[in-house]
């Protein structure tokens, strides 16, 4: 059993098979740490059964203003379609917890996606908030694109206009839409890190 792996069995069994758990937070061009949770729909996802494709992560609170700015004006599911399209995976990550703003269970989960006409691959259920600790995700949304070969590309914020406003949507820089056009030409991702910026994550205390 590979060190990976055998830390992922060891969370699971403390988790209740919900997670497994990541180490470190996620350097520019370190390698990925594995997870494993369920989805809104009951499946479990893990990280590595992905590889070979390009990996967004989004951290996703619905009554986060910052993130009903870029739901309610549809530039989050047109940057999880325009990636999609690409060949990416899309994993949205709740890491609310329980009683706390935002938090989602599978059903209210899956109504979400439903009435955002949202288009990730998957939205992952992390109550007890180790996926989101284990790569320090600090905002809703906070974004971290991991390229085929498994290594992080990008982690920070979705674009350039720290703002709740609707309105500064047009004109700003979409890092995730850049970083994922200059990955898919070989070429470096040409702003790797930013600030994230939004409402502060809803870990339990």
């Amino acid at each position: 059993m590979t060190k990976w792996s055998w830390a992922a069995a060891a969370a699971v069994a403390v988790a209740g098979a919900t997670v497994a758990a990541p180490a470190a937070e996620p350097e520019i061009g370190a390698a990925a740490t594995n997870f494993r949770a369920y989805d809104m729909n009951g499946e479990v996802v893990e990280l590595r059964d992905f590889r070979g494709k390009t990996v967004v992560l989004e951290w996703n609170n619905p009554g986060c203003p910052f993130v009903q700015k870029h739901y309610n004006s549809g530039n989050m599911q047109r940057t999880q379609r325009a990636a999609t399209q690409q060949g990416a995976v899309w994993l949205t990550i709740n890491s609310g917890a329980p009683g706390l703003q935002g938090h989602m269970n599978g059903e209210q989960a899956q109504a979400f996606v439903e009435g955002a006409n949202a288009a990730p691959t998957h939205y992952l259920l992390d109550p007890n908030g180790v996926i989101g600790r284990g790569y320090d995700a600090r905002t809703t949304p906070q974004m971290v694109i991991i390229d085929g070969e498994g290594r992080v590309r990008y982690n920070g914020a979705i674009d350039d206009k720290p703002t709740s406003n609707v309105a500064d949507i047009e004109g700003a820089r979409n890092h995730v839409v850049e970083a994922l056009s200059e990955m898919r030409d070989g070429r470096p991702v040409s702003i790797a890190e930013t600030r994230p910026y939004g409402c502060s994550v809803k870990y339990a205390s």
